[in-house]
Formats: C-alpha cells, structure tokens, sequence
C-alpha cells in the first residue's frame, strides 16, 4: 500500500498541475504534473460577451473559466454595480482574485466547508436570487464545443425564478496520449504511485486513452478524489483504495502522509 513517501500524480488541467506540484514538492511530497484534460480557451465574440452590468451574477465553473473569460474582458469593465462572481471551490476563488476581482465581490464555500460543489455554493448564494435575477453561468464544453458538466445549479436557479444565460468559454479536451505518454501512465501505476483527481472527466479520458494497452493493475493503485463523484468514477476504473479529500494542499498532504 502507498505510504506517505509515494509520489502523487496530479491530473488537474494546466497551469493548475504545475503551481499544484510546485507547492507540494516544497513540503516535501513528490510530484508530477500529468494532466488528464487538455484546456483550449473559446474566442469570445463581442456579440457573446455579457454586457456589462447586465447580469446580477457571473458564475464561474473553474479558474480554467476564470482565465478564459478575463483574458479576454477586463474585469474592471464587468464589475459594474453590484455584479458578483460566484464560483465553487478555493482554487477558482484564487484565479478570480488573480484576474483582478476583488475579494469582496466573490461568494464561495469558505475553505473550512464540507464539500465544494454547486450545492455547497447555493447555500451561500441563494438568498441573492428572486424572480427575474439574471444569472450568467461561464463554464467550459466538450470537444464539439457544447456545453459540458453538470447542470444541476442551472436548474436550481431556473426554479427560483432566475434567467439563466450559459457561455462556453473553452473546450475540455482528452490529453496527447502518444506512446511516450500512456508510457508514463503506466510506469506510475509499475510503482504504485498516487493518483489525484479534480473531476470525474479526467478519469474517464485516463480510461479511454490506456484502452488499448496491457492489463493496467488498478487495483493495486491509490486514488485521491476531491468530490464523491470523482471517487465513484475511480472506483469503477478499478482502483483498490479510493479516499475523497477537500481540494486544498494540506488535506491533500494529511491524506497521504496519513497512509
């Protein structure tokens, strides 16, 4: 079984992989960066873009979102009035904050909350929302360029009333998996490396690029999951040990110096 010295394998999305390996090699972990989706920003026509001021709130699904959307419109030149930006979890709330979004015009879980999800997000924000609130949910799509994900808070906002706009701001694509890299994929599994895993589609594309390949021993392997929904997607990949941790750095490293 992987004790706290194994290394782990971080799947997230570039640049988030890098700045995750790069904090954690600095506590001593090791690390390599192995993104499992590949992020390609969507050219924002101006006719698409959200006037300024027009929506009560921006709801961001990632800071893959955040840095498509305000690499392409200031954020000075969105924040008019009392527009928020809401987000689900600490690591988006960061790249908003980056963008240049003050701290005071985010809502999201606090860091010490349960989970960080778009449930977790409706508790805190809810109480902004009446009939007619107008809600623009900036979030990624699949590779044919349609909208991706869950929709579960879009349906939420619907039945209070709200106007819920969507805009793909990038496509999520399966990574480059060439020879070199399922080579890879299959030395970390050889050394019983940990895996950890930011969303359920990253599993899926790690399933469907090593298809072809020999008989992968899953089953020896720890994953590292920060939502039950990306848990249950590694256990059916066949993973033998499945834990679900906050997305933050030290309950990441607590879990695997925890064995």
């Amino acid at each position: 079984m992987p004790s706290h010295s194994s290394r782990l394998i971080v799947t997230r999305p570039e640049p988030e992989a890098s700045r995750w390996v790069q904090a954690l090699q600095a506590q001593g972990q090791a690390a390599r960066a192995l993104p499992l989706i590949v992020i390609r920003p969507e050219v924002l026509p101006a006719a698409s873009r959200p006037a300024p001021g027009a929506h009560a709130a921006l709801m961001f699904v990632s800071g893959a979102a955040v840095r498509a959307f305000f690499g392409q419109v200031p954020a000075a030149a969105m924040l008019q009035g009392a527009t928020r930006c809401w987000c689900t979890g600490p690591g988006t709330a960061a790249a908003l904050r980056e963008a240049g979004v003050p701290a005071a015009a985010i809502d999201s879980p606090p860091e010490a909350a349960q989970q960080f999800d778009s449930e977790a997000l409706w508790a805190q924000v809810r109480a902004q929302v009446r009939s007619g609130t107008r809600v623009c949910i900036v979030r990624g799509g699949n590779a044919q360029g349609q909208p991706a994900g869950r929709d579960w808070l879009a349906r939420t906002l619907a039945d209070a009333g709200a106007q819920v706009d969507t805009l793909v701001a990038y496509r999520r694509l399966p990574p480059p998996a060439d020879a070199a890299w399922q080579a890879d994929v299959q030395q970390a599994v050889a050394a019983r490396d940990v895996w950890l895993f930011s969303s359920s589609e990253a599993v899926i594309h790690l399933r469907e690029a090593m298809a072809g390949t020999p008989e992968l021993d899953w089953a020896a392997c720890r994953a590292l999951a920060t939502h039950a929904r990306i848990a249950d997607a590694a256990r059916q990949l066949g993973f033998g040990q499945v834990q679900t941790v906050a997305p933050l750095l030290p309950s990441v490293l607590a879990a695997l110096r925890a064995g």
